[in-house]
């Protein structure tokens, strides 16, 4: 669901006020939620208490971090706590135990803070499993600013690494590392590398793009032991094989932090239990992010963390909001390589009564899976222009049908537009998958004066992540303003003009007469009584009509796309349209015929109308929809460009049948 932005300062019943909050966790979420408490109401003090030595950072910029792509400075939340009089920020202040009876929280250093309420968003730490020589000198994980540190420091000795795991993580560690000129093998115990978002073939076509970047991929095989004696030598695999090694990374999956609930007797299964408002069975603790467990279900990504963050907020802040578990989805960049997956992939591939359907193009790969007519998931590899799109459709369970089916057998899309507009999506589509913020969101900041990208992403959060979607933010906001023309938009005005004359003058100029009497020197009778002259006329006038037809298709066949842009063969294809009504004036002297000329004459003459018509509008697009005619989605060409096409259609056989006719009479 969207949670719409909170009002700056609200005022809330003195009795119903809790006084002070206390957030415990300085991850993103913990840090969402307490800066977002901090600016909802007057009166309310916030403390965030952070175990880690550092600032709340962006954990997703560990890999540029680790890369030396970034410095530390760049991912960090800047001035978190001076912004907000009301919040406190301790860092390296790890809290011992919750006292719930006193209302306590207690750190490390002996000191307590009092709460009314208190939100647990402590994360979750690396799982290491217990594989044989895991404590050896050499093994790290990736999880942390501290683990980024420390790996950095070790890859100016390190020569050759392996990674544990082909998740998302560990290939993100692994191309950290090999950006540092580093040899690295990933060794991954299931078929495929990232096994939960994708199939067996999206798996082996991401790692083909890996291991043309220089990374070794290991499928289909487990770790049996780490080698060495107190360094590391090498791992042994279960199949007898051992590679060499002097560092290992351990990237197998992540536990939730539960010890706080734990010995405060708050209940817990593989994640802190909560309810649907994200509390949890003490009505005044909140928990949020990776620490909890809704519904069954622990969220491993940032974005539905937010989004509990901001039910939690509101919650505390007295305001009526629910948290409904999304559809998971990830859409992201994987070390360079486009990747897009949504939904249960791993349930859907065996669940019954599942079918998909598979399009493929070179080192593009694409998947939809459907459950009685709906879409239910999705996978991609190589990119997806809809891939937003598709998300929104899953997540409101939208129908698929046969149509659509065919249309992405043929061309990867399944809906007729391409790459999707940003300003037509609905309000629950997601923008940013790495914070979940929805076009909702978006709007409602952009309408409070968040006219930038850098302001919407200040206002949502959009964009400070992993930053893909930062282009859909520039959109959002040119979309916002003015219509924006199409290119050489005086040009097909001018041209669609021209087009539109020629094509009254056939509809509605008279007949041009024959000379009363033999002139050789007139050109009417040069134009229409020779025989040699109407033969070249008629042949001109069909070269220019099957060129025109020709550019026509310029948009709907693929390989086209290589002959240059399509706005400039638009402009040449109403050229082209406007020469072949000039030329019909030429050739039949404004003489419609009978019968199957007559048919031919009024179809040239509906076409070249109704062109002339689309082209008007393509041209002043931006001006009818400033006046609300038409939209980005469905402007106001729609209608006369398909009116033209329909109207093309009989032209080619009865331009045969009129030139089959001329030389058999």
């Amino acid at each position: 669901m969207s949670i719409q932005p909170l009002p700056d300062q609200i005022e809330i019943a003195p009795e119903k006020m809790p006084k002070r909050v206390v957030v415990i966790g300085g991850g993103p979420v913990g840090a969402r939620a307490a800066t977002k408490l901090a600016a909802g109401a007057k009166g309310l003090d916030v403390t965030l208490l952070t175990t880690e030595a550092y600032e709340p950072y962006n954990r997703v910029k560990l890999t540029p971090l680790l890369a030396g792509d970034v410095q530390f400075g760049e991912i960090t939340t800047p001035d978190l706590a001076s912004a907000k009089p009301n919040l406190t920020l301790r860092t390296g202040l790890p809290v011992t135990a919750i006292d719930r009876a006193e209302k306590l929280a207690k750190t490390a250093d002996g000191q307590v803070w009092p709460y009314d309420k208190l939100i647990i968003a402590t994360g979750s730490r690396a799982n290491v499993p217990g594989i044989p020589g895991r404590d050896f000198s050499g093994v790290f994980t990736f999880r942390s600013a501290a683990d980024a540190s420390a790996l950095m420091a070790r890859s100016i000795s390190a020569r050759n690494v392996v990674v544990i795991g082909g998740g998302l993580l560990g290939l993100e560690a692994a191309r950290g590392m090999q950006r540092r000129q580093v040899n690295v093998t990933v060794i991954e115990h299931e078929n495929r590398i990232m096994p939960r978002q994708l199939d067996t073939e999206a798996g082996a076509l991401l790692r083909q793009e890996i291991e043309a970047l220089g990374v070794a991929v290991k499928t289909g095989i487990g770790v049996k032991t780490i080698e060495g004696t107190d360094r590391v030598t090498g791992v042994a695999l279960m199949d007898g094989s051992e590679i060499a090694c002097d560092t290992v990374i351990i990237c197998t999956g992540v536990r939730a932090n539960t010890d706080l609930a734990r010995d405060a007797k708050i209940p817990f299964h593989r994640a802190i239990v909560v309810d649907d408002e994200m509390r949890t069975a003490d009505p005044n603790i909140f928990a949020i992010g990776e620490c909890a467990e809704h519904q069954g279900i622990v969220q491993g990504l940032v974005g539905p963390g937010f989004e509990q963050a901001d039910v939690a907020v509101a919650q505390i802040l007295g305001q009526a909001k629910t948290y409904q578990r999304a559809v998971p989805a990830t859409k992201l960049k994987v070390i360079g390589a486009e990747v897009f997956s949504a939904g249960e992939i791993e349930q859907l591939e065996v669940a019954p009564k599942t079918r998909s359907q598979i399009w493929r193009a070179g080192n593009q790969y694409r998947r939809i899976f459907i459950q009685q007519g709906k879409l239910v998931g999705a996978i991609a590899v190589g990119g997806w222009p809809q891939a937003s799109r598709v998300q929104s459709a899953i997540q409101q369970g939208a129908t698929v049908y046969p149509w659509m089916v065919f249309r992405f057998l043929r061309t990867g899309f399944l809906w007729p537009d391409g790459e999707e507009n940003v300003a037509d999506m609905a309000d629950a589509a997601t923008v940013c998958n790495c914070t979940g913020v929805t076009c909702g969101r978006l709007r409602d900041a952009f309408a409070a004066g968040a006219n930038t990208p850098q302001a919407l992403g200040e206002a949502t959060g959009a964009g400070n992540v992993c930053g893909s979607c930062q282009p859909m933010l520039e959109e959002l906001v040119n979309a916002g303003g003015p219509p924006k023309p199409v290119r050489l938009f005086r040009a097909i005005l001018a041209v669609s003009a021209l087009a539109g004359l020629v094509a009254l003058i056939l509809a509605l100029a008279p007949r041009i007469p024959f000379p009363q009497s033999f002139d050789a020197d007139s050109l009417r009778m040069w134009l229409w009584q020779d025989n040699i002259v109407r033969q070249w006329s008629g042949f001109i006038l069909l070269g220019l009509t099957v060129t025109a037809m020709l550019i026509g298709l310029r948009k709907r066949i693929r390989f086209m796309d290589r002959l240059g842009q399509y706005d400039g063969w638009r402009l040449i294809h109403l050229g082209m349209g406007a020469l072949a009504g000039i030329g019909l004036v030429a050739h039949t002297g404004l003489r419609a015929g009978s019968n199957l000329n007559l048919m031919l004459f009024i179809c040239f003459a509906l076409t070249l109308i109704l062109g002339a018509l689309a082209g008007l509008a393509t041209g002043g697009d931006h001006e009818l929809r400033a006046r609300r005619i038409g939209a980005a989605r469905k402007p106001a060409r729609q209608i006369p460009t398909w009116l033209h096409i329909l109207a093309i259609w009989p032209l080619p056989v009865l331009i045969l049948a009129h030139v089959l006719a001329s030389y058999a009479f």
